[in-house]
């Protein structure tokens, strides 16, 4: 997340090293997961691993949608807020997919080799938007909400 990014939602990233770069959803996951540990270890306490986990998932579905459907993966970015993690990922596409922003989409009732990601994102994720960048493609950014161990 760059300065301006920072200073138009008031939170600053987390400054969480990288190990490599982002380029699949393995990597991005474990990115995602190393920025929930060092915030939550590093506060003394101790994230839900459930949250966890929707956290993983949605940034699997992203990255996977970005290289099959986006022309590629452009970037990633991964930062702890009050809230949780916010995640941009980054793509090569302008095209909008369709069912981005319907919250209300129903899973498919029989799977044809895509079509749960989208459903599943909006429900797991919080704050889901799609800009387009200055430099083409666009931006697909979330908020997943981290919790501490033990909330319901």
């Amino acid at each position: 997340m760059d300065g301006a990014a920072a200073a138009a939602t008031g939170e600053a990233p987390v400054t969480t090293p990288v190990r490599g770069a982002v380029d699949s959803a393995a990597s991005a996951r474990a990115y995602a997961r190393s920025v929930v540990h060092a915030e939550w270890d590093a506060a003394g306490r101790e994230a839900r691993e459930q949250d966890v986990i929707d956290l993983q998932l949605v940034v699997s579905e992203l990255v996977t949608n970005a290289i099959r459907h986006g022309g590629g993966l452009a970037g990633f970015e991964a930062w702890a807020t009050s809230d949780g993690v916010r995640i941009a990922v980054h793509d090569h596409s302008e095209v909008i997919p369709e069912a981005a922003l319907d919250a209300t989409a129903p899973l498919p009732v029989t799977h044809r080799g895509s079509g749960y990601g989208w459903p599943l994102i909006v429900r797991l994720a919080r704050e889901v938007a799609v800009d387009r960048r200055p430099e083409g493609g666009k931006t697909i950014s979330v908020l997943v909400p981290i919790r501490p161990a033990g909330s319901a």
